[in-house]
């Protein structure tokens, strides 16, 4: 029988982008909690991203913080080996940082927004899984996984720019997973629902009033709703699931 913990992520490297707050952080301690060494990376507010760090040595868990902007090639190339040197050359990917996501009318918004949007959720993901692939193929073996969004399935309107973004991100998460699948990489994608963080604080009440009862499940979900999901997709216990979005939304989207 083989006695392998097909969930333990001991000796692999992970990296999660936009990992200081939010959805980010709680993927990166579960990442941290199955074993990998994991690379918490942020651009802005120091102070909390040093907290953050804190907090997570605390638990015991291996990692380190690496500041860069996921959009800009120099700052994700030199961030890619700066974790290699410290950590161990990246074996496993999450895609998580996002920008400020406001909701206006298509008169409203401004192609330039529509190009961050793009930045993003199209632009990061290709610098850097472009930078990892060199060591992943080498080994036979990685994970990436892409974060998207219910609000693709949904058509949420007055939000077309972060729509259209994360369709974007959605099919070219599609084509990678044929892409790499041969040489042992898996790329996959998690969809969380609305789980309310920090950069929800101020949204409208009546927002969260009308959401709430189109759950099926009855409650809103928390960050550690994911927890579960990415372990599961960056360790052996995946190996056979390629291109996937598995959605955790509490039912939401169920066609």
């Amino acid at each position: 029988m083989n006695s392998e913990n097909i969930f333990s992520l001991e000796g692999k490297t992970a990296l999660v982008t936009g990992s200081t707050t939010g959805l980010g952080k709680a993927m990166a301690f579960a990442l941290g909690r199955a074993g990998a060494s994991v690379a918490i990376n942020y651009h802005n507010n120091d102070e909390r991203a040093r907290n953050t760090l804190e907090q997570f040595r605390s638990e015991g868990l291996k990692g380190g913080l690496f500041k860069a902007s996921v959009v800009d090639e120099g700052d994700v190339n030199r961030m890619i080996a700066d974790i290699a040197a410290e950590l161990g050359p990246v074996d496993i990917v999450v895609l998580n940082a996002t920008p400020d996501q406001p909701h206006h009318r298509i008169e409203d918004y401004s192609w330039d927004f529509y190009q961050s949007m793009l930045d993003f959720f199209i632009k990061s993901p290709f610098l850097i899984s472009r930078a990892v692939l060199p060591h992943m193929k080498a080994s036979k073996w990685g994970r990436i996984i892409n974060i998207g969004s219910e609000v693709f399935h949904l058509g949420v309107p007055e939000f077309s720019a972060y729509v259209a973004a994360k369709g974007g991100q959605n099919g070219w998460t599609r084509s990678m997973a044929r892409e790499l699948a041969p040489y042992g990489i898996n790329v996959n994608m998690i969809s969380p629902g609305w789980i309310p963080v920090e950069r929800h604080e101020k949204e409208p009440q009546e927002w969260k009033d009308a959401y709430l009862p189109t759950v099926p499940a009855g409650r809103w979900g928390v960050p550690a709703d994911l927890d579960g999901v990415v372990v599961f997709l960056a360790g052996n216990a995946s190996s056979f699931v390629i291109g996937q979005n598995i959605h955790v939304n509490g039912g939401l989207t169920v066609a």
